[in-house]
């Protein structure tokens, strides 16, 4: 049995805390494009996420084992420098919600760690063969991968049904979007809730409360399991949204092979313990679906806000987390301080959500913006409707009274 000091119980804490925060804020990646199209209701949708997010923290332990085997040398760490990494990488999950942006949470809890490592032990204590060939090679490869297979499966997708009958192929792609939905939860699950697990695992370590190399314990396991669901169960309203309406408009043959595309890029990098971002899988695959039909468009704005974002994440929240590592440095009532911080600017982000309150009932209203020089563009040599059953079947399906065409995007 662990023994803990009142540290480690904190730091313990704070990750589950940091895992609740990945839940609500990946939701989007699983269940944006199933509830943008319609194919399920939102609440059904992100209750259906919670328990398969839960199942696949049990199906293995290889990107936790990444995390706290090879990331940053565990010999050379405090457990505070575990808080300080995860007090980084909650407060960038906060923000980036709040502004409903799709960023990495799990960029954001590996930056946090290089951060508040570097500021402890120095450059030396971080493996940069770890980070370049598990996190930075996979993190451009993943979107690019996923959005091109995404591209290639919604054109297979659109050619296959020009003959098949409007109303059964709108449910049979509706039942593919929730297999498919429930793929990538279970894809999420087996990736993100084991870096908390492995986070956990390094504090456990750190404190000497079990073996250096030792694999997650089964409490950790279950706990950071439970912790994911519950958040994804919240929802991440706002992220949703942009995920779901805010890059490009999804018709269900696209969500279909978004989804399916990302939840195979996510699978097998967890099967390689690679700690890829699912957020930047499942961006790149909608990216791709949405070029992937004919007349179909991105909004490049909301996704150069995204890329942005994007690029932001390991920088940032490694300098929270070494600035919170400084402060802890100081001793208990550094560390109390770091607490207090964290609380005190967490309230105050929900307290500013507050302002403009996006849940179920309003997650897939959308403010249209004015048609960019490329889309429009775009949709005047876009050729008009054939009549193929394929336009029958997008006919079966209806969009919500305020989701903006295709030609009304903006570049």
């Amino acid at each position: 049995m662990e023994s803990f000091s009142l540290i480690l119980a904190i730091v313990v804490i704070t990750a589950l805390a940091f895992d609740f925060t990945n839940g609500f804020h990946d939701t989007a990646n699983a269940m944006a494009t199933t509830i943008s199209t319609g194919a399920l209701r939102p609440k059904v949708a992100v209750a259906m996420s919670a328990v398969l997010n839960l199942v696949g923290a049990f199906l293995s332990v290889e990107v936790a084992n990444t995390i706290s085997k090879g990331l940053v040398d565990e010999t050379g760490i405090r457990p505070e420098v575990i808080f300080a990494a995860l007090v980084g990488a909650i407060l960038w999950n906060l923000l980036t919600w709040l502004v409903g942006l799709p960023s990495s949470s799990s960029h954001a809890l590996m930056g946090g760690l290089i951060g508040a490592t570097i500021a402890s032990a120095g450059v030396g204590a971080v493996h940069g063969d770890v980070l370049v060939t598990k996190v930075l090679i996979p993190a451009i490869a993943a979107p690019l991968v996923a959005g091109i297979a995404a591209l290639l499966a919604t054109r297979l997708s659109y050619s296959l049904g020009k003959k098949a009958d409007g109303k059964a192929a709108a449910k049979g792609y509706r039942a593919g979007q929730i297999a498919s939905a429930g793929l990538v939860s279970l894809a999420h699950g087996t990736n993100d809730a084991q870096k908390t697990m492995g986070i956990i695992t390094l504090a456990l370590v750190t404190g000497g409360a079990i073996a250096p190399g030792s694999n997650p314990p089964t409490w950790v396991i279950l706990s950071a399991g439970v912790a994911i669901a519950l958040g994804t169960y919240l929802g991440g309203w706002r992220i949703i949204r942009t995920m779901g309406k805010g890059l490009t408009d999804l018709q269900p043959q696209q969500g279909f092979a978004a989804q399916t595309s990302a939840a195979t890029v996510i699978l097998a990098s967890s099967h390689l313990g690679f700690s890829l971002s699912t957020t930047h899988s499942v961006s790149g695959a909608v990216m791709g679906a949405g070029l992937g039909r004919k007349g179909g468009v991105v909004r490049w704005s909301t996704a150069t806000r995204m890329f942005v974002a994007w690029g932001l994440t390991l920088p940032a929240a490694a300098l929270v987390g070494a600035i919170a590592e400084y402060v802890t440095g100081f001793g208990s009532w550094g560390t109390a301080l770091v607490a207090v911080f964290l609380i005190a600017s967490s309230a105050a982000i929900w307290q500013r959500s507050r302002r403009e309150v996006v849940d179920h009932t309003n997650v897939n209203d959308t403010t249209e913006e004015p048609a960019g020089v490329v889309t429009t563009a775009i949709a005047a040599v876009t050729p008009p409707p054939t009549g193929t059953a394929t336009d029958e079947l997008t006919a079966t399906i209806p969009a919500p009274a305020s989701e903006p065409a295709p030609s009304q995007a903006t570049v």
